[in-house]
């Protein structure tokens, strides 16, 4: 009986160390200068309200930060993962945050393939020393959810995750302006979930 409390205690620290693996990795404290990049499609790039009302711009206002709006209408993620590599290498952002897949979605492409090309462009940015946060995008339809891969990969890759903000938005209307995009009041609430998963994460005071 007297080796049981080794055995718990064995456990115990087994246990803790398993837990503390599956966390995600912690955002380096993002400097005044320091540039970040959103890089996506129609969501990204503010399709429903004029440019300056779109998320990012509405980050860079709430952050004080330069904030690089990288997203092109109607992208798929495929190319996406062709477009990312130029893109980072000409603006060096510090942060990338990365919402992608939207297109895949409608146009009922495949999971897999959505998955592997997601994984690419976090690959494309960790290699870069680039930081990176995704946000999570919803199937849509009845009983809107977050499609789980983007949580399954976050924990796989260990980054943080903007989950079930634009779910939320895009089951009330008064934040869109369409069923798949936001309005201006949408995109700021977007934004304000980044600023907060990035403040969660250590990247702001």
């Amino acid at each position: 009986m007297k080796f049981l409390p080794k055995i718990f205690l064995v456990l115990l620290v087994f246990l803790l160390l398993a837990a503390c693996d599956s966390k995600q990795e912690g955002l380096t404290q993002l400097r005044p200068n320091d540039m970040i990049l959103t890089f996506g499609d129609s969501l990204t790039s503010g399709v429903g309200t004029r440019p300056e009302l779109s998320y990012p711009r509405q980050l860079g206002t709430l952050l004080g930060r330069t904030v690089i709006n990288a997203g092109i209408p109607g992208e798929t993620s495929a190319e996406g993962l062709t477009r990312l590599p130029g893109v980072l290498d000409r603006v060096e952002p510090e942060l990338l945050v990365l919402c992608h897949g939207g297109n895949d979605i409608l146009q009922k492409l495949g999971r897999d393939q959505l998955r592997a090309n997601l994984q690419g462009m976090v690959a494309e940015a960790k290699q870069r020393g680039i930081a990176v946060v995704m946000i999570a995008v919803p199937q849509l339809g009845l009983g809107l959810q977050d499609v789980p891969l983007y949580q399954n990969l976050a924990d796989e890759l260990k980054i943080p995750l903007v989950s079930e903000a634009l779910r939320k938005l895009l089951t009330e209307q008064q934040y869109k302006s369409d069923p798949v995009h936001l309005n201006a009041q949408g995109y700021r609430k977007l934004a304000e979930a980044v600023a907060d998963v990035l403040a969660a994460n250590g990247a702001l005071r």
